[in-house]
């Protein structure tokens, strides 16, 4: 008998160490830098994260040394936090260098007055009171911040309690499309060209396949690496997230199995190998990684409060780790509503980009770094028929994390919350959006 659990308990533990890795960053991050209850994101999210081994979770919280530990059976994980950097997982290596970085002030306009802005729509008022309501839903939704943005100002907005207009959100995979507009500021400058191959020092050895791969395969999940993404915590991306420091590293030694542009692959190990190359790019470590994107991105755009966060070899996880006020991700999303211009004109994204990000990728639901309802695929025809327009395209991350972006009605819907589900609630975020756009017309 000791044998045989033995060996389920080898078997078991790249699982294991994902849960535990998992539960100490995300209450890290959420205690940390969003400043929110221990015990009610345990119950909310981290139950969510960890599935069925919840109730084998232990965790430590030290808020003198600011770090969570976090122990699943025999798997342990530690995160730490740095002002400014947030949370990430040490696994006993030399941490990169970090220097202080400066939020972007809070912007007094007519977007984001100082004062929760409350619609006076009884139509509106009903889907909003029906997002936040769990008390009849057959799994609770845990909404936690809606922002509505109509013709670039704030119609309407709600959040939960212990939520309000400065509590920084969680990103997941919203980060993402982060990751795009980054790479939409290189490109404008000149400093990469998304048709060439990624700047992958593993792959450029003679004859390696994978040194075929582009910048822009990378981005639209068609690389063909193997390096698939289920959410068990026993897949290649799992790992990649909690069990390894240097995440581009790990996503560089995935193999190919097919060429690129044969078939769309959703997977965060694409994501990582951008962001180790935008790093490169830009320079200055973590550091100066934050400083081009506030200077580039965040400044123009007015979004305050936005923290990336980094492995621990100082790249920063565009894959899947930002935090930032609800107000701040509608603000970014107005930037893909107006073709990548700031509300002052000046050009962020170059010209056509945003027309590039929500072309679907091989026919699939994807674009590039968005999800899209452009293309044939059945859940853009889903979408499109439960009330969002086709035009529409929409950063998303798990548990329900969302901006949808819909040009033809001038509007943004940021919605943000613990959601479970293959879905997590998005036929309720249909109804909001359907709603919103017959309340605003």
């Amino acid at each position: 008998m000791l044998v045989l659990w033995a060996v389920v308990h080898i078997v078991a533990r790249p699982g294991l160490q994902a849960g535990a890795g998992s539960a100490a960053h995300n209450l890290c991050s959420s205690i940390f830098v969003s400043g929110l209850p221990e015990r009610q994101v345990e119950e909310e999210m981290i139950s969510l994260l960890v599935g069925a081994t919840a109730n084998l979770l232990q965790y430590r919280i030290d808020r003198n040394s600011r770090t969570v530990e976090a122990t699943l059976l025999s798997a342990h994980a530690k995160a730490v936090f740095v002002p400014g950097y947030g949370c990430r997982l040490d696994f006993g290596q030399t941490a990169p260098s970090l220097l202080s970085v400066e939020n972007t002030p809070a912007v007094g306009d007519a977007f984001a007055p100082g004062n929760l802005v409350q619609t006076d729509i009884a139509t509106l008022r009903t889907a909003l009171d029906h997002e936040f309501d769990d008390t009849a839903a057959a799994t609770p939704r845990h909404v936690k911040a809606i922002v509505i943005v109509k013709d670039g100002h704030v119609v309407a907005e709600r959040y939960a309690d212990g939520f309000g207009l400065d509590t920084p959100v969680m990103s997941f995979s919203v980060a993402k499309s982060f990751t795009n507009a980054l790479l939409g500021i290189l490109v404008r400058q000149g400093r990469i060209d998304m048709d060439k191959p990624a700047a992958v020092p593993e792959w450029e050895q003679g004859g390696d396949p994978r040194g075929k791969i582009t910048s822009n395969d990378l981005l639209r999940m068609a690389s063909g690496l193997d390096a698939a993404e289920s959410g068990t915590g026993f897949d290649p991306a799992s790992q990649m997230f909690y069990n390894a420091d240097d995440m581009g590293g790990y996503g560089a030694q995935r193999p190919a199995h097919q060429a690129a542009q044969k078939e769309w692959d959703y997977t965060s190990v694409n994501t990582l190998l951008l962001d180790r190359e935008i790093g490169k790019i830009v320079g200055g470590g973590p550091s100066g990684l934050r400083r081009f994107a506030e200077s580039e991105l965040f400044a123009p755009l007015g979004m305050h409060g936005v923290t990336l966060e980094f492995d621990g070899a100082g790249t920063f996880l565009g894959a899947s780790h930002v935090y930032a006020p609800a107000r701040a991700f509608a603000r970014f999303g107005l930037l893909y509503l107006n073709d990548g211009l700031a509300p002052d004109g000046r050009r962020i994204l170059p010209e056509g980009w945003v027309a590039y990000s929500r072309k679907s990728t091989l026919g699939s639901p994807y674009g590039a770094g968005f999800w899209t309802n452009d293309g044939p695929s059945k859940q853009a025809a889903w979408l499109v028929a439960h009330g969002f327009p086709k035009d529409g395209f929409f950063a998303s991350g798990n548990l329900g994390q969302r901006i949808y972006i819909i040009p033809s009605e001038r509007m943004i819907v940021a919605r943000f919350g613990y959601s479970k589900g293959p879905d997590f609630a998005i036929e309720e975020d249909m109804a909001l959006i359907s709603s919103s756009i017959a309340a605003l017309k």
